[in-house]
Parts: structure tokens; sequence; C-alpha cells
């Protein structure tokens, strides 16, 4: 009983007697309302996935920089080993691959040519050549070609930068490289039994085997390859607009077109064809033909669509067969011939194929690629290692071009002139 001290007033607000089934009730009541209200959470889940991230990063760039450092001593190691006389480039180009064109190795940038020296050639022309095995810029820059010596022809490659280089035909056939601006190297074929390149350096064809095959060239590689059956013995010789020039016969005339999108080689009128020496401005070739009373060498424009000759003119003696180039702007053919009882190189004037072709002497014989530069002069290489340079003013006027030595040049070594990119992509 509560005593007058007590403070509480009445009895408890619920009885005090409680069953055993209303405190199991109670019990579970309790615990259902504790499962059903959500707990703080120990830990924020972003935050943990944002720190194990950092933690990972960090590890990563640590060991990144490690494996740097590593790589940074085995090269500097390497360099050391081979490092030669001082003075002297101590690296070339290596090219790693098998005839399907696999990456070569990567080359220093190009060594600046000493101003001069007896080792070192001093070049001073409009063109870059090639001189042996090492390709001299106009920059005076140079660049080590090695597995593709001797070199046959260079070609600047148009936009892109950089040069193709066909090698001469050896026991293995011929090989293509792509050489970038930096003087990297990149082997695009070998054992090709022929190469043929575009006057712009975006395509090349070439015969491997019993076919012909098409290509372009972008980013130092081989791209969109085409391939037909090779009629005989027919070899790419070069091309006009978009279709491939083939020789059907490399040791008599006969020329043909093969179209890519058609599928096949057409012979077309090309039969009496000796020799296609470039393309005009307007898309025709510019070749010889058997023609005239006695049959002979004469100067011919070519169809682009079957080779038939539209106009033919025959007068100066030109060579049926030999290297030859037309310039850039048309007017132009520097090609091999006769002057009299001399053999010499002839500059023609097809301006003047309306009547008696005009031909003058302009040097001493071809004996390789002929480079015409933008300024519409020609430059080329004699059979003894000279560097010839044709002005055709001068040789209008009288004046044939002598061959000038290269300095620091040995005797015997070839020098060839790389042809300028020309937009358009003709033969």
């Amino acid at each position: 009983m509560p005593t007058p001290a007590d403070n509480r007033t009445a009895g408890p607000g619920r009885p005090l007697d409680v069953t055993r089934d209303e405190l199991e009730r109670a019990v579970r009541e309790t615990f259902s309302r504790q499962v059903a209200v959500p707990r703080p959470l120990a830990a924020d889940p972003a935050g943990l996935a944002i720190r194990r991230a950092t933690r990972i990063r960090r590890r990563r760039a640590l060991t990144g920089t490690a494996l740097a450092g590593v790589a940074t001593v085995l090269i500097s190691a390497g360099m050391v080993n081979i490092s030669g006389p001082a003075g002297r480039p101590t690296t070339q180009p290596v090219v790693l691959g098998d005839p399907g064109g696999s990456a070569g190795a990567i080359a220093p940038d190009p060594v600046p040519a000493p101003s001069a020296g007896p080792s070192r050639p001093v070049v001073q022309s409009a063109v870059d050549l090639v001189v042996g095995d090492v390709l001299t810029t106009t920059r005076n820059q140079q660049i080590a070609l090695t597995g593709i010596s001797p070199v046959d022809r260079a070609q600047r490659v148009r936009e892109e930068g950089g040069w193709l280089v066909v090698g001469s035909p050896g026991a293995a056939g011929r090989t293509l490289v792509s050489v970038g601006p930096d003087g990297t190297t990149q082997r695009l074929l070998a054992g090709a039994q022929a190469v043929a390149l575009a006057a712009d350096g975006r395509q090349v064809a070439w015969r491997d085997g019993d076919q012909l095959f098409v290509a372009g060239v972008t980013g130092g590689k081989l791209i969109a390859v085409t391939g037909t059956p090779a009629p005989g013995a027919a070899v790419p010789a070069g091309f006009v607009g978009d279709a491939v020039l083939v020789r059907l016969d490399p040791a008599g005339p006969g020329y043909a077109l093969w179209r890519p999108y058609t599928g096949r080689v057409t012979t077309g009128g090309g039969r009496d064809v000796l020799a296609v020496h470039g393309t005009l401005p307007d898309g025709r070739a510019v070749g010889l033909v058997s023609a005239g009373t006695p049959r002979r060498p004469c100067l011919a424009l070519l169809d682009p669509r079957d080779l038939a000759a539209t106009r033919t003119a025959c007068g100066p003696a030109l060579d049926a067969d030999g290297p030859g180039a037309v310039s850039a702007d048309g007017r132009w053919l520097l090609a091999n011939g006769r002057a009299g009882s001399s053999a010499t190189a002839l500059l023609v004037d097809l301006s003047t194929l309306g009547r008696t072709p005009v031909a003058r002497p302009a040097g001493p014989p071809l004996t390789g690629a002929v480079a015409w530069t933008p300024a519409q002069t020609a430059w080329y290489a004699d059979r003894h290692g000279g560097l010839v340079l044709v002005r055709p003013d001068r040789v209008a006027a009288g004046e044939a071009a002598r061959p000038t030595p290269v300095t620091g040049v040995a005797p015997g070594t070839p020098i060839v002139a790389v042809t300028a990119a020309i937009a358009g992509g003709g033969g």
C-alpha cells in the first residue's frame, strides 16, 4: 500500500501481472520494429570506393615509374654498347619483316650532313638524292638506307611527306621501303619481280609470281590490295590516271592498261607502243610508237582509255627503250636519243608535236630516273656518277648541261635523283 510520503498518485497505468503469452508477443513486436528500422552504416560506400580507386592509381603510378626507370637504364646501357667512333653516325635503321610487310625498327632522326669532309658527300641540289645507301635531302640531312642497296628509284610522297624507295632487282627480287619524314622505315614489299609507283606516291603496283597487284599507300602502309592474273610476262610500268600501266613484254613492244575495278587487263590499242614516259595535265600519255618509213621510234600522244595513238610525230632520234620523264607542266620531255652519231639526252619541246618536234641535246645520256622540279628544271645522274642539271631555257639557247661531280663521293658510287611528288598520280 502507498505511504503518505510516496509521490505516486494512482496505481500503475497497466497491470503488472503479465501472462507468458503477452510477454512473448511483446518481445516479438520489439524485435520486428528493430529489424524494420535501418541501421546507420558504419562507413560510406562511395567514400570507400573512391579511396580504394585512389590507392590503386597510386600503386600503378609507382609501378610505372619504376619500370620507366629500369627501361631508361637498359636503353642507356644499349646505347653505350653500340656506340662507335666519335663524329660518325652510330645507328642505322634496321628493317625486320617478311615479304608481306611487317613493322620495321625506328631509325634515328636524320643526321645533318657536315659542311665538308672526305667521308660525306657535299650536295647542293634542288632535289633529294640517294648517294650510295644514304638519302640526302635538300636540307643536307642524311638518312641511312639499309637492306635495299643499291637503290633503283626513290619517290617523294605527296602531302604526307617522306619517301618510297625501290631497290634494284636482285636474286630475291625488288624491295620497296617507306621512309617517314623523321627517318623511320617500314618495309612494304620484298621479293617483287617489278615495282611501279604513281607520280604522287599514293599508289604502288607490283608483280609477285603470276599475279599483278595494286595498293594504296598511306601512313607508310599498303591498303586496299587488289590482284589479277598477269598475262604472260607482263609487269607494271607506271600509272595512267587511275589505271595501272602494264608492259606486256619487258623485251619487246606492247603496253596495256589494268583498271582494278574492272578486274582485267585490257590490251586495247597499245600493241605498238614502245615506251611510255609520262602523262600530260589533260591525262594523255606521252610515249613512243613504231611509225614512219622506214619504221622507227616516233613520239606519240596516247589515249588514256586504251593507249591508242591520237597524234604521232617523227623527227628526233629517240631510244626505243630507256629512261625518260615529262615535266609537270607537260611542256618538256627529257629522254635518251642520238644527235648525229653521239648518244645524248634529248630535250623535246612537246608543244611542237603539231609539226616537226624540236629536240636539242641536253647533256650526257641518262642512266636512271629524271627528277623534274616545280621550277621546271631537271636533275639526273650520268654513268660516271656526276649530277646533271638541265635548264630548258639554256638548252633551247644551245647550251647543253654538263655533269658536276659530287664532292666526297667515291668513283662508281651510284647516285639516284629523287623524283618529286606530282598531283594527279599519272605515270
